[in-house]
């Protein structure tokens, strides 16, 4: 999909932004009414939840519970010509003496590399999960998407389109490296898994099922129209289905761009590829993309 696409489809879909945010609807849907992406949010009886809401104080600091912490953190980008920031989460007991997995997390077209951690307490869900058993220590990189020398969600945010394209070869030349030579991390791609929120959504997948060479678990969550077609994201059903180890599209049911992983999903059942299509209730915003980081990080890299 061309960038131009992209942009007309998020202006004409009455979005704005708000530093630390995303992307943001100006008002609420319901289902079968018409969504602010333009297309009518349907829903069939595929489209449901496959796990309950996380539970009250999934997201909050635990006390008794060893912490993990996260450090901010500066790498060289040949891509962009610029030392560019990222956050990245390690877990309680962190040691070099062993090797993480690592999550590639990424924001929403209105956010940056803080995006994750100050909407959704990215800690306290991993620390919380972690301690409980419930998921694997890992290491959880939060990058800037926003491949440009200015990477700051500011002035039009909506221009800045095509420097999420360009994050590509950002993550794939110049993060992934440094992060693979600064901590122990596993560098085999079924120890490497990338998600993320709208825009990041639409990364995620298009990146994700790109590389499968590079990353066997994939989410997006609510993606927007940066979404390649399912046509083009998975032009080999086959080899999808046999490499990725977990493929996790989800969105709100009163998301106006429900279509846009509404079809993914489609396409994939069709084609055969394995994969957890779940429907949350709720809009574009942090509820939704919280309770996607909770159920998405107990199922990766195990």
């Amino acid at each position: 999909m061309s960038i131009r696409p992209v942009m007309t489809m998020l202006l004409a879909g009455g979005f704005f932004t708000m530093p630390g945010l995303g992307l943001q609807q100006c008002d609420a849907q319901v289902p079968g009414q018409g969504g602010r992406g333009g297309q009518q949010i349907v829903l069939g009886p595929e489209d449901k939840p496959v796990a309950p809401p996380a539970p009250e104080g999934f997201n909050t600091v635990r006390a008794g519970i060893p912490q993990g912490r996260i450090d901010t953190v500066e790498y060289e980008s040949s891509t962009v010509g610029t030392r560019r920031r990222t956050l990245v989460y390690l877990p309680a007991g962190f040691s070099a003496d062993r090797t993480y997995p690592v999550l590639y997390l990424l924001h929403g077209i209105g956010g940056d590399e803080q995006e994750w951690q100050r909407g959704a307490n990215v800690q306290a869900i991993l620390d919380n999960l972690i301690a409980d058993e419930k998921a694997v220590p890992m290491i959880v990189v939060m990058p800037n998407g926003r491949a440009q020398p200015n990477d700051r969600a500011e002035g039009n945010v909506m221009a800045t389109a095509p420097a999420f394209a360009r994050f590509e070869q950002d993550l794939l030349v110049d993060l992934i490296p440094f992060i693979e030579a600064k901590y122990p991390a596993k560098t085999d791609r079924e120890s490497r898994g990338i998600a993320g929120l709208s825009m990041g959504g639409g990364q995620s997948l298009n990146f994700g099922l790109g590389n499968l060479d590079r990353f066997a678990w994939i989410g997006g969550f609510s993606s927007a129209p940066n979404t390649s077609p399912p046509e083009q994201l998975v032009a080999d059903p086959s080899r999808a289905a046999q490499l990725a180890k977990l493929i996790w599209v989800s969105c709100g049911d009163k998301d106006g761009l429900f279509f846009i992983s509404q079809r993914t999903h489609v396409y994939l059942r069709d084609n055969q590829v394995p994969h957890i299509w779940h429907v949350d209730s709720g809009a574009h915003d942090f509820k939704v993309w919280s309770n996607d980081l909770y159920h998405f990080a107990q199922r990766i890299f195990r």
